[in-house]
């Protein structure tokens, strides 16, 4: 199954692992939590987190200055408790000096390399919505010690 974002072989994302629920790929589970996070602000506050530990596991859709600003802004935002005012406007800072960070390769030729990870985006879908606050902020320190190793 290919969709715009992801490739899946056999069920599993070839990038990040996570097996597809419901005949639905790792990009279309993600998207269930960004309807969510507009039912509830405190799980709009994890927006930032949610999208951050989604990319991180599918560094295809970056070039690779792009994902290397991705991997450093997440890794300083967590480890300093950056707030989202201030992850933010780091972002927009640190876009302005390289440019282009998204892919502008099309989908079919772009590079993509498996890696394990403790926790996909699967873990977040499968647990639902109730449990969501409490499993992004998980997904995120998971997503931290994997980044470590």
């Amino acid at each position: 199954m290919v969709d715009n974002n992801t490739i899946m072989e056999s069920g599993i994302c070839i990038e990040c692992g996570a097996k597809g629920i419901d005949g639905l790929s790792c990009y279309e589970m993600f998207q269930f939590p960004l309807v969510w996070e507009h039912n509830d602000p405190k799980l709009y506050d994890l927006h930032f987190w949610l999208v951050s530990c989604y990319m991180i596991q599918h560094p295809s859709n970056y070039t690779e200055d792009g994902y290397n600003l991705l991997i450093k802004l997440f890794t300083h935002a967590y480890d300093n408790k950056w707030g989202t005012d201030y992850i933010l406007r780091k972002n927009r800072e640190l876009v302005l000096k390289i440019g282009k960070i998204t892919n502008p390769l099309p989908n079919h030729k772009r590079k993509r390399i498996y890696r394990k990870w403790s926790m996909t985006i699967e873990d977040i879908y499968i647990n639902g919505e109730k449990n969501a606050i409490n499993n992004i902020s998980k997904w995120r320190d998971m997503i931290r010690k994997d980044l470590q190793i």
